[in-house]
C-alpha cells in the first residue's frame, strides 16, 4: 500500500492520490532529484504478481518512453521498488476528455476538430515509432486549461492488451472503443487505433457512445455487427464532411479505414472548409460483411489463453534455436573474447601513456585581466596563450555591448594548462527595453505593455479639442506625448511619462464672419449652455453682424454656463430696447 510521504525508489515522494483505476493507481509525487512534480502510476497488486505481464509492461513502457511529442504525456522513468512496479510521467494539471464530455454533453464542431487534430498528430508520431496505443478512449486524454490535449497510458496500454481482457471493470471501459477485429480475437494494428479515434470523435460530437450493452460481450457483438449511427441524422448542423471522417475511421472492414492516422489528420484539416460543405456521403469500397463469417464472439478468457499460448510457443521456438547456435559458437566466442581483451588492454595502456606524456608537455599559463576590453582583443590574447575560448552573453548596465564583463568561473591571475577552454562573459548591452513612438496609441494598452516589462508609467491627461489643428484626429485616451524619445533604451524599473488626450469642446471665434445668430444658438443648445443675445447699434455694421462674444475663443465649454453674444442692431432705438430688456437676465460671465 502506498501512503503519503512515502518515497518510491528513494526518489519520488508521494504527495497525494490523484486517480484510481482497474489496472493502477496514480499519485502526485515530488521528484527530489530534479525538483519537480511528477505523476507516478503504480500497478495494482494482482497484476504485479503476474510475471509475464510485468515483463511485457516493462518492455513496452520503456519503448513508449522514447516518444517525444507535445500531445503525448512524457514518460520519465520505469522501475520496481519493493514489489511495486511503477512508471513516472509528466504531471498534467488538467481534466479528462471523458469528464468534459459528461459535463458538456457533447462538444462543438470546432472544438472536436481541434481535439482530433491534436490526437491524430500524437498517434501518428507513435505509429512512426512502431508503437500502437491499443487503448484510445477519452479517459486517457487530458485537456489542459489552454486547450492543449495530452494523451497518456501508451506503455501501460500496450502491456495490458492481453491482461485486461479478464479484468471486468477495465474491459467495460475499453470495449466501447474496441475495433471489431480485436473483439474477434485478432491482433491490433495501426488501423485499430484509427477505429478507436473514430468512436472517440463520435462521442465528442454527440456526448454519447454509439454502441451500448449490459456487458462486454454484448458491446463487442455490436462493434462487429451493427452500423455506426448516422451523425447527420441526429444533428442536421453536422456537415457530411465530418460524418464521412467518422464513417471512414469506424469502418468494420479495416480495408475501408484510413491507411494511416496521418491521412485522417490531413482529412480533418479541411473538414470545415467551404469547399467540402456539400460533400456526398462516403461509400465503403470493400464489403463491410467480411467479419460476419465469424460464428460467434470468442470467449474473452479463451482469447487471453490463446494469445499467451501463441506467445509461449514462439518463445520456446526462439529458445531452441538459440541453444543450437550457442553450443556451436561457445568455443569460438571464448577465443575471440580473449583476443579482443588483449587488444583493448594494449590500446588502453598506450592511450594512458600518451595522455600522461601530453599532459606533462603542457605548460601552465596565467589568466590575464580581461574586464572592460573588447571581445576581439580578449579572444586574440587568450588564443595567443594557447587557450581555447568559448563565450556566453549577459546584459549589463556598466559594460558596453560587445565588451567583456569577465571570466565566467575563472579569475584573472589563476593558472590553467595550455589547451584549456576558458569561457568569457560578453556584454549584450543595457538591460531594459528600446522605447517606441507611442503617440497615436491608446494609453491604457501602452501602459499595460510597458508595465509588463518592468517599466513604471506615469500617465497625465491633457485637455485638447479636435477643433485645434494639432489634435484634429485625436481620440479620448490617445497618447499625445512621451517624456523619453523613441529608440532610446530604458532600464527595468525606469519611469516614463505619457501624456494622453482628454477631449473637450472649446468656444470658436463667432466673429469670423461665418456664424449667424441661428448657428450660435444651435452651438449653445448642442453643448447645454444658455445663450443671451443683446443688440447694439453701430452705424458702420450691417444689422445682424456679430460684434462681440462674452467668452474668449479657445476657452473650454462647460455645461450650464451663460454665453452673451452682442449683435449689430438696425437702429439705435431697437438696440436700447433690447439692452434694457436683457439687463435683468445678464449674469456673471465667469460661469
Amino acid at each position: 500500500m502506498i501512503i503519503k510521504s512515502q518515497k518510491i525508489d528513494g526518489r519520488y515522494q508521494i504527495i497525494r492520490t490523484i486517480g484510481e483505476g482497474g489496472m493502477a493507481n496514480v499519485y502526485l509525487a515530488y521528484d527530489t532529484i530534479l525538483d519537480r512534480e511528477v505523476a507516478v502510476k503504480v500497478l495494482r497488486g494482482d497484476l504485479a504478481s503476474d510475471e509475464k505481464f510485468v515483463k511485457r509492461f516493462q518492455r513496452e513502457a520503456k519503448a513508449a518512453s522514447s516518444l517525444n511529442h507535445p500531445n503525448i504525456v512524457e514518460m520519465y522513468d520505469v522501475g520496481e521498488d519493493n514489489g511495486n512496479y511503477f512508471i513516472v510521467m509528466e504531471y498534467i494539471d488538467g481534466k479528462t476528455l471523458k469528464s468534459l464530455i459528461k459535463k458538456r454533453g457533447g462538444l462543438s464542431l470546432s472544438e472536436t476538430v481541434d481535439i482530433m487534430m491534436q490526437l491524430t498528430s500524437a498517434i501518428a508520431c507513435a505509429h512512426d515509432s512502431y508503437i500502437i496505443h491499443r487503448d484510445i478512449k477519452p479517459q486517457n486524454v487530458l485537456i489542459l486549461e489552454d486547450g492543449r490535449v495530452k494523451i497518456t497510458d501508451f506503455g501501460i496500454a500496450i502491456a495490458m492488451n492481453s491482461a485486461e481482457l479478464t479484468q471486468t471493470n477495465s474491459v467495460m471501459g475499453s470495449v466501447h472503443y474496441l475495433p471489431p477485429e480485436q473483439a474477434n480475437g485478432s491482433g491490433a494494428t495501426i488501423k485499430s487505433d484509427i477505429y478507436s479515434l473514430g468512436i472517440l470523435m463520435y462521442e465528442c460530437l454527440t456526448g454519447k457512445l454509439p454502441f451500448k450493452g449490459d456487458n462486454a460481450v454484448e458491446i463487442a457483438i455490436k462493434q462487429m455487427k451493427e452500423k455506426i449511427p448516422s451523425l447527420c441524422a441526429q444533428n442536421s448542423s453536422i456537415p457530411q464532411s465530418i460524418e464521412n471522417i467518422v464513417l471512414k475511421a469506424c469502418a468494420k472492414n479495416p480495408k475501408n479505414r484510413y491507411d494511416s492516422v496521418s491521412d485522417m489528420h490531413n482529412d480533418l484539416k479541411t473538414a470545415l472548409t467551404e469547399e467540402r460543405k456539400n460533400e456526398k456521403r462516403w461509400v465503403y469500397k470493400y464489403s463491410e460483411n467480411d467479419l460476419e463469417e465469424t460464428k460467434a464472439v470468442p470467449n474473452l478468457e479463451k482469447v487471453k489463453e490463446t494469445r499467451e499460448e501463441r506467445n509461449e510457443d514462439i518463445e520456446e521456438e526462439v529458445k531452441a534455436k538459440k541453444k543450437e547456435k550457442k553450443e556451436g559458437r561457445i568455443i569460438k566466442g571464448i577465443v575471440i573474447a580473449a583476443i579482443v581483451t588483449c587488444i583493448i588492454t594494449f590500446v588502453t595502456v598506450l592511450l594512458v601513456a600518451l595522455h600522461i606524456l601530453d599532459e606533462n608537455k603542457k605548460e601552465s599559463v596565467e589568466l590575464p585581466s580581461i574586464a572592460g576590453k573588447s571581445e576581439a582583443v580578449v579572444t586574440e590574447k587568450l588564443e595567443s596563450l594557447g587557450l581555447k575560448v568559448s563565450r556566453v552573453e549577459e546584459p549589463s548596465d556598466d559594460v558596453g555591448e560587445g565588451f567583456v564583463i569577465d571570466y565566467e568561473t575563472k579569475k584573472n591571475g589563476s593558472k590553467v594548462k595550455r589547451g584549456t577552454t576558458v569561457t568569457i562573459v560578453v556584454s549584450s548591452g543595457l538591460t531594459g527595453i528600446i522605447l517606441e513612438d507611442y503617440t497615436g496609441q491608446n494609453v491604457t494598452v501602452v501602459q499595460k505593455e510597458l508595465e509588463s516589462k518592468g517599466i513604471q508609467v506615469v500617465a497625465t491627461a491633457k485637455k485638447v479639442s479636435v477643433e485645434q489643428d494639432a489634435y484634429k484626429d485625436a481620440f479620448e485616451g490617445m497618447v499625445i506625448g512621451q517624456s523619453k524619445d523613441p529608440n532610446t533604451r530604458i532600464k527595468e524599473g525606469g519611469v516614463i511619462e505619457l501624456t494622453w488626450a482628454t477631449l473637450i469642446i472649446i468656444y470658436p471665434d463667432f466673429l469670423d464672419g461665418t456664424y449667424t445668430k441661428k448657428k450660435i444658438q444651435q452651438f449653445c443648445d448642442d453643448n447645454k449652455i444658455t445663450c443671451e443675445f443683446e443688440e447694439r447699434y453701430n452705424s458702420g455694421q450691417k444689422a445682424g453682424t456679430i460684434l462681440a462674444q462674452g467668452r474668449q475663443p479657445g476657452g473650454e465649454v462647460k455645461e450650464g454656463v451663460i454665453l452673451t453674444i452682442t449683435i449689430a442692431a438696425d437702429n439705435p432705438k431697437t438696440a436700447e430696447t433690447n439692452t434694457n430688456t436683457n439687463t435683468n437676465t445678464t449674469t456673471d460671465q465667469n460661469g
